[in-house]
């Protein structure tokens, strides 16, 4: 039996740098959300089912001002990316409020999401490009353990008002090799650096290709992550509690090296667009009027 491919929008996370759900904050005049025009390049790509992974305490506020008008265009399911949602044996640490990163919001798709799959984060702009290349790659792809990734020039996707995560790749014709999670990247003019101690700065070209955590996967890798999460949480949880994360590079990287999978990345010459910092929300905003002017969104997305 086949599957038509899903796209799963990681909107759990709590929004911390932004203050506020950003996954709710209008971009335009009209009151569209950044996540409005992914679901709406995805529509046009050819995705016709999306799954939300959420947190039950935004679930009411989500289905009313998303979930609900979506329902008239794609088949909607809902994930619910809970702390305790655990593997048998452990418990949410004492002090705990952070979610437990992106590879088990994916992990929490099991049940749920049967075919292949498309993963994004709700508050970034990826481009119109992106989904139709990732939805290419999901509806000919045959070998289970061969994934997409797509890759952004690093110039395309920092902001001028701070740091940002991002996985930077080592690719090689068209394959990727290894990827790096770097959580602290700053703008340096056309290129950026990173650091991790905040005192020494190791320079990134602005050419780098990096993560924005677009990736195209089949559904084995949902069970494949869900196995691996004790032994990350038997490694993490004594050293850092309240903070560990399971990211989905990080995941995707280590099976990388332990050669069970391959990971064709898809160049992506869009221009990312995201809102980490309340000052980015102006950027976005004049990006997205635009290309509206330019003709590639019509005012009224849904219309």
């Amino acid at each position: 039996m086949t599957h038509e491919p899903t796209l799963v929008i990681m909107a759990a996370g709590m929004g911390s740098r932004f203050g506020g759900l950003k996954q709710m904050t209008p971009v335009d005049e009209e009151g569209h959300f950044i996540i409005d025009f992914s679901l709406y390049d995805a529509y046009q790509a050819g995705f016709r089912r999306v799954a939300f992974i959420i947190k039950r305490e935004i679930e009411q506020t989500f289905r009313e001002t998303i979930g609900a008008r979506m329902e008239k265009w794609f088949h909607v399911d809902y994930v619910y990316q809970e702390l305790d949602r655990l593997p048998e044996g452990f418990a949410v640490p004492e002090g705990r409020r952070k979610p437990w990163g992106t590879a088990h919001a994916v992990a929490c798709c099991r049940g749920v999401v049967e075919g292949p799959f498309a993963v994004i984060n709700s508050d970034d702009f990826y481009g119109r490009g992106a989904y139709e290349a990732i939805y290419r790659f999901l509806t000919e792809n045959k070998a289970p353990h061969h994934y997409a990734m797509l890759g952004y020039q690093l110039r395309n996707t920092v902001t001028e008002f701070g740091s940002v995560a991002r996985g930077v790749c080592h690719v090689q014709d068209g394959m990727l090799l290894d990827i790096t999670e770097r959580t602290k990247i700053f703008k340096r003019g056309q290129d950026a650096a990173y650091t991790e101690d905040g005192e020494t700065f190791v320079p990134l070209s602005g050419d780098t290709q990096v993560s924005m955590n677009f990736w195209g996967f089949t559904p084995e890798i949902l069970d494949e992550i869900w196995n691996a999460f004790p032994a990350f949480l038997a490694e993490n949880l004594p050293v850092n509690p309240e903070k560990c994360e399971f990211y989905l590079p990080t995941f995707v990287g280590s099976r990388l090296a332990e050669k069970k999978v391959s990971v064709r990345v898809l160049p992506c010459m869009e221009t990312w667009h995201g809102v980490t910092y309340k000052e980015d929300l102006d950027s976005v905003k004049s990006a997205i009027g635009a290309l509206k002017r330019e003709g590639t969104y019509p005012a009224r997305l849904w219309e």
